[in-house]
């Protein structure tokens, strides 16, 4: 990794840009900001990445002002997409650590210090942080969970980080190429495909269980524009795993690809609604397709789509 990534943590007065990517949210996204801005250790920039093409008039007045007033970087992009967002965030932030964040959280009090310490600790890495779901009920995970779902008390090495709460040095996510832009519509697996090229590339991964925020899982905006995936024949919600099997191809990637389909239709709501089978089959079919167009085109990273955009 870059020197950049040992060196920008050492100074005790050290900042962060929080970069929010956000789509059709209105009121929790305005909620969201403020929470960060009423932080004890607030970021030293909040830069707003707004693919939302016209928000209610409160929210675009409230927004407005923020900015005006020099307390948001607001950034607005015309074309809905995840990574593409995350790829500007990099590039446009003021400063070399980036806290990538949901525009529909509750940060706790600690977040931010919780991750510069956490750079500090481990330079050089991402830092994936603790994510409360609703459903959790305000408690950790138990020591001994099967699965890990960051939302544990511990902090360790992971192999992946949440798409919405983790940081990293943006010289070196650039270095990496940044964000695969093919990862298209809800982007189901970006997040992966960037830990698994970071990890290949030597880099590692670090789980802070005191970088916590309360994830609020808005029912309107963001992915959910999408619709419900067990409602739908659109591949929006499957293109992304079968895209990351082939261009990555990890163990069991044949599984995965050949095996996805039949394990989309093997649900409970598939078993009460069957009528709902080929519509999920039709969904599937299509991401193979999809991610094999995709596949050939070549990845969109930092500097392919930079490439492009000159020609």
């Amino acid at each position: 990794m870059s020197p950049l990534s040992k060196s920008c943590v050492s100074s005790p007065s050290v900042t962060l840009t929080v970069a929010i990517p956000t789509y059709r949210r209105e009121r929790v996204l305005l909620e969201t900001v403020s929470y960060l801005r009423s932080l004890a250790v607030p970021p030293g920039e909040i830069l707003l990445l707004d693919q939302t093409q016209q928000h209610d008039p409160e929210t675009e007045s409230a927004l407005g002002t923020m900015a005006d007033a020099g307390a948001i970087t607001w950034v607005r992009l015309t074309i809905p997409s995840i990574p593409q967002a995350m790829n500007q965030g990099l590039v446009r932030a003021r400063h070399d650590l980036v806290l990538f964040l949901d525009d529909d959280i509750r940060p706790d009090p600690e977040l931010i210090a919780a991750h510069l310490r956490a750079h500090q600790e481990s330079p050089g890495g991402i830092v994936a942080g603790r994510v409360l779901q609703p459903w959790h009920g305000g408690k950790a995970d138990p020591a001994d969970a099967s699965r890990f779902g960051f939302n544990s008390e511990s902090s360790r090495e992971v192999d992946e980080f949440m798409g919405g709460n983790f940081s990293v040095n943006r010289h070196d996510a650039i270095a990496q190429g940044g964000f695969d832009e093919n990862f298209v519509r809800v982007a189901y697996r970006f997040e992966a495909d960037f830990a698994l090229r970071w990890r290949r590339a030597g880099g590692r991964i670090r789980y802070a269980a005191g970088a916590l925020i309360h994830h609020l899982k808005a029912s309107d905006g963001g992915t959910r524009v999408f619709g419900d995936y067990l409602r739908t024949a659109i591949p929006a919600h499957s293109v992304g795993e079968y895209y990351f099997a082939l261009v990555n191809r990890p163990s069991g990637w044949l599984r995965t690809v050949f095996g996805r389909p039949m394990r989309a239709i093997a649900t409970r709501h598939h078993l009460r609604r069957p009528w709902w089978i080929p519509s999920t089959l039709v969904a599937e079919v299509g991401g193979i397709l999809w991610a094999l167009v995709l596949m050939f085109r070549g990845r969109r990273l930092i500097s392919n789509v930079a490439d492009a955009s000159r020609n």
